[in-house]
C-alpha cells in the first residue's frame, strides 16, 4: 500500500482546526497536525501577498488522495487552496500501519 504527504494551507488556526477534524472524522487521514502561524509570499492576481497561514501537514493513504483533495476543495475558504501531495517513500512499518488501520475503520462501520 502507498501512503502520501498532503500539504494545505489556511488563513486562521480555527480554520485549520475545522479542517483538520473533518478529515480526520471522515477518516480521510490517520493525522492531521496544524502547523504555524507560517508566513507566506506568493502571488495571487497579479499581487504579491505577504500573508500569516497555518499549515495542515495530513498523512493518509494514496488511494484516499482523490476523495482527499474533494474533501480539502468542499470544505476550504480559499478559491484555489493549496493541495500537494508528495509520497512517502519510506516509513516505519508501524506507523505506516497504523495509517492504513485508521483509515480504513470506515470501512468497518
Amino acid at each position: 500500500m502507498e501512503y502520501v504527504q498532503v500539504l494545505t494551507t489556511v488563513e486562521s488556526p480555527t480554520d485549520g482546526e475545522n479542517l483538520a477534524r473533518s478529515i480526520t472524522e471522515a477518516r480521510l487521514a490517520a493525522c492531521v497536525q496544524i502547523v504555524g502561524p507560517i508566513r507566506s509570499l506568493y502571488w495571487w492576481r497579479g499581487t504579491l501577498r505577504d500573508e500569516q497561514e497555518w499549515q495542515l501537514v495530513i498523512k493518509t493513504r494514496s488511494a484516499l488522495l482523490a476523495a482527499l483533495e474533494n474533501h480539502i476543495k468542499a470544505n476550504h475558504s480559499y478559491e484555489t487552496p493549496e493541495i500537494i501531495a508528495t509520497e512517502i517513500a519510506a516509513g516505519s512499518g508501524d506507523y505506516l500501519d497504523w495509517i492504513s488501520a485508521e483509515t480504513q475503520r470506515i470501512d468497518a462501520s
